[in-house]
């Protein structure tokens, strides 16, 4: 079992094509269990493809590099296997699966990542109790549940529901991508105690964001900055608090000057 502090997530080298587009270049990366690194960039960096390769997405090809985790190579494995292994991708744009219901859907993966884990699944009372406890600490209506899988859910409330998949699957690694994006001042809250819950606890986790706002209320352990397909420099938050006062191209231009 990882603990916290353990090397969880080693990437190098990792390069990466979507299409006929080189996205990637050459980023390596290693996260501890319980580390919170906050990844910046201009739009188009990659942030979003970091995430999408480490996950499995197929429009997104590894051209070169490695990645394990927990010492296991990620890129071997299929999409769902890398999910049962640990890993969550909360999406920018979470989609809605009509005609799957909420509760179903998420007793479905978290009994499948028991399963790998070698523990006992959980039956539908103790689901209900636990994710309805959840729901209401993130202030997600319990009737949620019963409804199909973000069908008619606001900007807010799908981004809620996806804290909820997190806190119930409790992966060993979570990239969040743009997981502040619709949410009002409530929806951070509970954004910022759910990953210190849970980096207690021993989750690592990818955050990817613009805003300095989100990143100084997680206050992550390192912040990365990814320019040109490449991790071009990491830092504490003043990394993050330059890169807001002068933009991504005058920081650079600091550097380089």
């Amino acid at each position: 079992m990882t603990k916290q502090g353990d090397k969880l997530l080693e990437i190098r080298n990792l390069a990466v094509q979507a299409g006929d587009q080189r996205v990637l270049e050459s980023v390596s990366i290693d996260i501890d269990a319980g580390e919170v690194v906050a990844i910046m960039g201009a739009n188009g960096s990659g942030k979003s493809t970091l995430g999408f390769a480490l996950a499995g997405h197929p429009r997104y090809e590894v051209v070169g590099g490695e990645a394990s985790l927990a010492g296991v190579d990620l890129l071997a494995m299929e999409p769902q296997d890398r999910a049962r292994a640990g890993l969550f991708l909360s999406f920018q744009s979470p989609p809605d699966l009509p005609g799957v219901r909420n509760n179903l859907f998420m007793r479905t993966s978290l009994n499948a990542v028991l399963e790998a884990r070698n523990e006992e699944p959980v039956d539908a009372f103790d689901f209900l109790e636990r994710a309805k406890g959840i729901a209401g600490s993130i202030d997600l209506p319990a009737a949620f549940l019963n409804r199909p899988v973000n069908e008619g859910f606001s900007g807010g409330e799908r981004k809620r529901n996806e804290l909820l998949q997190l806190a119930m699957l409790a992966p060993k690694l979570a990239v969040l991508d743009e997981v502040d994006s619709g949410m009002d001042v409530d929806g951070l809250r509970a954004i910022v105690e759910t990953i210190n819950r849970m980096r207690a606890q021993g989750t690592a986790f990818l955050l990817i964001s613009h805003s300095l706002a989100m990143v100084e209320a997680v206050n992550p352990d390192r912040v990365a900055e990814l320019d040109g397909g490449r991790i071009a420099r990491t830092g504490s938050l003043d990394l993050a608090r330059e890169i807001a006062r002068t933009g991504f191209s005058r920081a650079r231009e600091s550097v380089e000057g």
